[in-house]
């Protein structure tokens, strides 16, 4: 146990802080005016944020706000001030995002540095312990491993170099899709639907909402019927069809989800930010509205557990769930929740949230106020590095949904009422299946150790010990081998004392004390017997 790391405790996580919504806009053709407007519209903004891109990237670690400031005149008088505050934001979060994931490019480089220095300076063949890991298996590893350590310092050092020029490496429109270029053939894409993915996914038709303006937004503005009309950049300004320099689009916009409270915002001038893209895949034109929300409010821990707790383990293709008690106990049988992470990035999201919707149906029908799921982040986790020759586990622990599963639970969540507890993971599929997975199996259920763990989970999630409690030798039970060990919390009063004496006569015999009229006597017939008393046998007889 002392080299057992500490355990966080469990707390309940936080709400979404925001919302997005997505609407089709129906009967856009590429002959029809509206998807040609579109299209000139988001090239011109998409060259513009590329541009703005570069010269902020160049500015690198010397950015100010007059630097800022001279790129907004420039995109101003281009486009228009409001298009051009969205360009620059947008630009300023990409850079940021890139220099965080600069910064995580390190962290892996630095661990996998260590990693290989501390198993090279052990002798060959050495074993490991908990904690570290032992030295390589042959010589031929050995040797290759030292190879690989100077490939890694040196793309370290350049790296390093980068990060404290303040240069990043930012591709508009994606990396991945940029090298599919190279491996048409691979993806099944001819070079023309390539270059179409890759132009739709430069473009910039986003604008951000501002409170007070009408309806939320000047730049792309929907109105609560789904009209939507933009500002036009200043060199498409005689493509208007209406006052002011906009175009209204002859397509609506309507939100089949969360409808009603994005009505009730753009009615009250409160900002909102659309997003219009084009899926290339599916031929069709869509637009996002999202805004801020404050963050709901958490509810207490010990309120959320008040009616139990559903124990939910994570894995590659499923999730194992198990209802436990206030005490602990597991109540009734296992649920397991199937997803296929194959596919498209689409398919991978709708069977993540289809599993959800489940785990909460299920949770909302049970009466259950929380859900306890494992604050799982295999960032760190899952380089060769670490696992070494475990190519397919660093594939199954790549292939878990932590993030996007964590991010969609906590949403969809809060709709429900249902609170998300996040317990530390450590030692929970080790101990659940050392201490539940056996008394859990039956002749006609097999526990997996998937929900063993689960049950681990739900029980550290309520303050309880994940060991069970041993039962005691038969001839030191108490109570005539009646003593109550199973699951009993510990703070409960009275757990290691016998069976309380219900009052009054729980036999056919009569006590020495009794009255001797027929009225204080038990019935002699069976019908007469009360039903809350129990059939007791005395052990011996009472004589004098």
């Amino acid at each position: 146990m002392a080299d057992l790391r500490p355990i966080a405790a469990p707390f309940v996580a936080l709400g979404p802080s925001g919302v997005a919504i997505r609407a089709r806009l129906g009967g856009l053709t590429p002959e029809d005016e509206d998807e040609r407007v579109l299209r000139l519209v988001g090239a011109h903004l998409g060259s513009l944020a590329s541009k703005d891109l570069t010269a902020r990237c160049m500015d690198g670690l010397e950015h100010s706000t007059e630097s800022w400031a001279a790129r907004k005149r420039v995109l101003t008088a281009k486009s228009s001030s409001r298009w051009a505050g969205s360009i620059t934001k947008a630009t300023h979060d990409q850079w940021a995002l890139a220099r965080r994931g600069q910064a995580a490019h390190v962290q892996s480089l630095e661990a996998g540095i260590t990693t290989i220095r501390h198993r090279l300076s052990l002798p060959v063949g050495e074993k490991g312990t908990k904690r570290a890991p032992g030295g390589y298996r042959s010589a031929h590893e050995w040797f290759h491993k030292t190879r690989r350590l100077h490939v890694l310092e040196d793309r370290l050092e350049k790296v390093r170099a980068e990060r404290e020029a303040g240069r990043v490496h930012v591709v508009r429109g994606g990396k991945r899709l940029l090298g599919t270029r190279h491996n048409l053939d691979k993806a099944q894409l001819t070079e023309a639907e390539w270059r179409e993915r890759w132009e739709a996914g430069r473009w910039f038709l986003q604008a951000d909402g501002e409170s007070g303006k009408r309806f939320g937004n000047e730049t792309i503005r929907i109105t609560p019927e789904g009209e939507v009309s933009l500002k036009l950049p200043a060199p498409l300004a005689d493509l208007a069809n209406a006052k002011h320099g906009r175009y209204i689009l002859a397509a609506q916009a309507r939100f089949p989800h969360r409808g009603q409270e994005w009505a009730d915002r753009v009615e009250a001038n409160r900002a909102v930010a659309y997003r219009i893209h084009y899926d290339t895949g599916r031929g069709r034109w869509y637009v996002d509205a999202s805004w801020q929300i404050p963050p709901t409010r958490t509810t207490p821990l010990e309120a959320a557990l008040a009616d139990g707790v559903i124990g939910v383990d994570t894995n590659a293709d499923h999730l194992a769930a198990w209802r436990l008690d206030t005490h602990g106990n597991p109540i009734g049988r296992p649920r397991r929740f199937f997803y296929d992470l194959s596919g498209t990035a689409q398919h991978r999201d709708a069977q993540v949230r289809h599993a959800l919707t489940r785990l909460l149906n299920w949770a909302k029908s049970c009466g259950v106020k929380a859900i306890a799921v494992e604050d799982l982040d295999f960032q760190a986790e899952k380089t060769r590095e670490k696992h070494g020759r475990k190519r397919r586990f660093r594939q199954l622990i790549s292939g878990m949904p932590t993030g996007r599963l964590r991010a969609r639970l906590t949403s969809m969540a809060d709709a429900t009422g249902i609170a998300i507890i996040a317990v530390d993971p450590a030692y929970t599929s080790r101990w659940g299946v050392q201490h539940w997975q056996k008394p859990m199996a039956g002749p006609t259920r097999k526990t997996t150790r998937h929900d063993a763990a689960s049950i681990a989970i739900g029980r550290r999630a309520q303050g309880h010990p994940i060991r069970r409690r041993t039962t005691p030798p038969r001839a030191h039970q108490r109570d005539a081998h009646g003593h109550r060990t199973v699951q009993a919390d510990r703070r409960a009063p009275g757990r290691e004392e016998p069976r309380p004496r219900i009052p009054g006569p729980r036999t056919r015999s009569v006590p020495p004390d009794a009255a001797s009229t027929r009225a204080t006597r038990t019935s002699k017939t069976v019908r007469g017997v009360r039903s809350d008393q129990a059939w007791v046998q005395d052990s011996l007889l009472l004589t004098d």
